[in-house]
């Protein structure tokens, strides 16, 4: 560029050119171009999901139902070649799945509807189905007639459903898309949200939801207090184009919608915006968690698969004057098939070896577990709480970095922990875990403020055998409360055992029908939980010690306890 000054003094440029007036070109600029375009012919092209499939498997093992009446194979020699499809050959990969003689189909809305994919008992091929979920598109309803290809009637397996998402943490807008809108598409249809998406996603992933909502505005709080580690809210504002800071200094009102945030958030570099996504989504999950622990998160009608129940105790607890219709509370024993988690299949998934899982033992218990990195939570403060996913034979869930140092959890050597961990697969194959509960059943609109109204689970008992039971959740500590609330006599009969679980699982007192008006509650002594006796006489101390309880002075008062091991035989003796 050429440097000049204009009649009023200010200097100027504008393209340099040599005396026969063609441009001069700067050499090392046009070297880097040359360069940059070298390059970019020198990268391989981006084949689709479905050419690289079928690059990958070739076409005598993929079958495709789509829309496509032509496309690019690669041939026998290397080279592409242009085929064209017709019409009818939907119809003969369809068949050709079916039969067996390829193990691999891939469809579009093409193939969406009016086909079956599934594993019929009619066909020769009844080999359970994978069913990757790729690209689910923006339409609930297609996507919903997509998910039952391989889920029908009359067929030898269920499918087993695996969503496709990247870890380019922007693709979360489009996962969040289609998760809401089939949860508006269920409520729609069959009056239940969680039909719609068919379980296939976790209340996380709805980025439109309350909790996203809450934890998006806490995040603009957090940028603007400066207390963000992925990014600083000038940049942020500079690269998203999104205005959090007002002209006078303070946090504009109107902050951005979620849906605009997402949307700025994919053009953002990679890396920027997978940190932004890691702290926005401990703030949604921290959310969730405290909602899940409190027992207030909705999950919609959970299904319990057993593979049987027995109906203890039938209540009857209103009958309505006009239509005759009844509400009950059933008592039920129900037995599950445990499904443990097989060596070979954790290794698989999360692998033993690498040194950032640890293998432990529980010295109180005995159990077994395998410690794996997870995201941290937010705080709204700003505070990361440094979390860790604890994977068991039978179940999984999460435990802070504090909560590991206060608990019983020891390392343990390779060698011990799989010995430990195929026993308790051995030992959970062999049995039926057997467990009870309370169903409010019938017509419940009349009696629902009645129920407790902080947990509220509404649950399908399904048996193998076909029959099924719907209603809701009522904890144990909870059924004197409802049968007084509906001014009916409590004649439940609770056993030890089932006391000291309902008190030790959820802290809520429980009266114990005794000579004395004897309550059993959880009491934290010296950062451990115990089981306390209160409504007991002093005349009568000796006694109770003689049946297993303890006594012990704090502040100068006398409490009574009962051990935590033996409390089911101590409680048995109290009551006997």
């Amino acid at each position: 560029m050429a440097v000049f000054t204009d009649e009023n003094g200010n200097a100027r440029s504008e393209p340099m050119s040599d005396e026969n007036g063609a441009p001069v070109l700067c050499r090392s600029a046009l070297a880097a171009r040359d360069r940059m375009i070298e390059q970019l012919c020198a990268l391989p092209p981006i084949a689709t999901a479905l050419d690289a499939i079928i690059e990958r498997f070739g076409v005598d093992q993929v079958a495709e139902v789509t829309g496509r009446t032509r496309r690019l194979i690669v041939g026998r020699d290397g080279r592409q070649v242009l085929q064209s499809r017709s019409p009818r050959a939907n119809v003969a990969e369809t068949r050709d799945f079916m039969d067996g003689t390829k193990r691999i189909l891939v469809f579009s809305d093409a193939g969406g509807t009016g086909r079956s994919y599934h594993a019929d008992l009619a066909a020769k091929n009844q080999m359970r189905r994978v069913h990757f979920l790729l690209e689910p598109g923006w339409r609930a309803d297609a996507a919903i007639q997509g998910l039952g290809r391989t889920n029908r009637t009359n067929q030898a397996s269920a499918p087993l459903f695996r969503p496709v998402t990247t870890d380019v943490r922007g693709e979360r807008r489009f996962i969040s898309t289609i998760a809401r809108r089939l949860d508006s598409l269920g409520a729609l249809t069959r009056g239940q949200r969680q039909t719609g998406g068919q379980n296939l996603f976790d209340p996380a992933d709805n980025l439109e939801s309350t909790y996203a909502k809450e934890a998006l505005h806490r995040w603009f709080g957090l940028l603007f207090e400066g207390k963000l580690e992925a990014v600083t809210l000038s940049r942020f504002e500079e690269l998203s184009g999104l205005r959090v800071e007002g002209p006078d200094g303070a946090m504009v009102d109107d902050l951005p919608t979620i849906q605009r945030w997402l949307n700025r958030i994919l053009a953002l570099p990679i890396a920027l915006q997978n940190g932004i996504f890691d702290e926005f989504l401990g703030l949604v999950e921290a959310r969730i968690d405290a909602a899940r622990q409190a027992g207030t998160l909705d999950i919609g009608v959970e299904t319990i698969a057993v593979e049987h129940y027995e109906v203890l105790t039938d209540t009857l607890l209103r009958t309505d004057a006009l239509s005759g219709a009844t509400t009950h509370l059933l008592e039920l024993e129900i037995a599950r098939a445990l499904k443990p988690l097989r060596l070979e299949r954790l290794e698989e998934l999360y692998g033993f070896s690498g040194s950032r899982q640890q293998l432990l033992r529980n010295t109180r218990s005995g159990r077994i577990g395998l410690l794996v990195p997870a995201r941290s939570l937010l705080t709204d403060e700003g505070m990361r709480v440094a979390r860790f996913e604890l994977v068991r034979p039978l179940k999984h869930g999460h435990i802070t970095a504090d909560q590991l140092a206060e608990s019983n959890w020891e390392t343990v050597d390779p060698t011990e922990f799989q010995r430990l961990w195929q026993a308790e697969v051995d030992d959970a194959a062999s049995n039926h875990k057997r467990e009870r509960l309370h169903l409010a059943t019938g017509l419940l609109l009349p009696v629902w403020d009645k129920l407790p109204s902080d947990y509220v689970r509404v649950s399908r008992i399904s048996a193998r055998d076909g029959r099924s039971l719907l209603g809701r959740e009522v904890p144990l500590h909870c059924v004197p409360e409802l049968c007084q609330a509906l001014g009916l006599e409590d004649e439940h009969d609770f056993s030890a055992e089932q006391i000291v679980d309902a008190v030790l699982a959820t802290g809520r007192p429980m009266q114990i029908k005794s000579r004395e008006a004897l309550t059993l509650k959880r009491s934290l002594v010296n950062g451990a939980q115990r089981l306390e006796l209160t409504g007991w006489s002093a005349s009568r101390l000796d006694w109770y010690k003689a049946h297993g309880c303890f006594t012990e002075i704090i502040r100068y008062q006398t409490r009574l306890f009962v051990p935590t091991t033996s409390a089911v035989a101590v409680l048995a003796g109290l009551v006997g």
